[in-house]
């Protein structure tokens, strides 16, 4: 039985990514961050009627900390590497992520980049309503996708030149492909993975779920996630890295968007408290 072939062209846009980012010399780092306040969080919301995802408080959180380490909010200028030009990183004044989906195209799944602006100032309910516009079946037909669209329309030499022109000028690069990538799995049992989004930093999201660990010398279960970061070295070091990672590691664990009404709630791990993960895992709880 010879083997059926298949003219691709809904993942063109996602191809022609893949070509492009190949240039980037990709590190990862990872991370598990103890959700506890975040999933408290989460409850009083739904009380009060109201669903928050946890990638939107990643979201929120990278907002918030990129814009405290610029030199991560940024970009290698294109032309780089050449023998006789100067490396010259661009940096960003606003945080634009560029929030991974999977969405049907023309009856198959397809990963489709939305773009979620002004996250240094965005409140969390900002947040959710921007993603909750892209949960619907139908996000691939918006108008934010038009450019998707014609890049699976056009000839491949032409789709290629296009794709390309979008990215030339670093100044548009917010606008067309965000400042950080954010994907997460957390829906599937996937714990942790890792992937390069284009842009100086993405970060990966596994699932919340329930996991010993010691805390104070006592053994209790806290709802984990696992996130990873993963960096171009070409654009910051790992040092810088991992201060990145370090800092939503904290604003994650002692999350609170100043909407409190009922106190500060649980604990939230800190540099001064002993909380080790003991491994296994009870159940999810994304």
């Amino acid at each position: 039985m010879r083997p059926s072939v298949i003219a691709e062209r809904r993942r063109r846009h996602t191809l022609y990514f893949l070509e492009w980012a190949a240039a980037q010399r990709s590190v990862h780092l990872d991370t598990d961050v103890d959700m506890t306040r975040v999933q408290a969080h989460r409850a009083a919301a739904r009380e009060s009627g109201r669903r928050y995802s946890v990638v939107s408080y990643l979201l929120y959180a990278a907002g918030r900390v990129l814009d405290r380490h610029p030199e991560a909010n940024a970009v290698m200028a294109p032309g780089w590497p050449g023998p006789f030009r100067r490396p010259r990183i661009v940096r960003f004044d606003g945080v634009t992520a560029k929030l991974a989906l999977d969405r049907p195209v023309e009856g198959e799944r397809t990963v489709l980049s939305a773009l979620v602006p002004g996250l240094e100032a965005a409140s969390l309910r900002e947040i959710q309503e921007r993603v909750d516009r892209y949960r619907g079946e139908q996000a691939a037909d918006l108008p934010e996708f038009k450019g998707v669209r014609m890049l699976g329309r056009l000839p491949v030499p032409l789709g290629r030149a296009a794709f390309a022109a979008a990215l030339r000028d670093p100044g548009r690069r917010p606008a067309v492909f965000g400042t950080v990538s954010v994907s997460s799995l957390g829906h599937r049992t996937v714990d942790g993975f890792h992937s390069a989004g284009g842009t100086a930093v993405t970060l990966c999201a596994g699932r919340v779920v329930d996991r010993a660990v010691v805390r104070d010398g006592v053994v209790v279960p806290a709802p984990m996630m696992r996130l990873g970061l993963t960096f171009d070295h070409r654009v910051i070091d790992g040092a810088a890295a991992a201060d990145v990672l370090s800092d939503l590691h904290d604003t994650l664990e002692s999350f609170d968007d100043g909407t409190r009404a009922q106190g500060p709630g649980p604990d939230p791990r800190g540099a001064d408290r002993d909380l080790r993960p003991l491994g296994g895992l009870e159940q999810s709880t994304r």
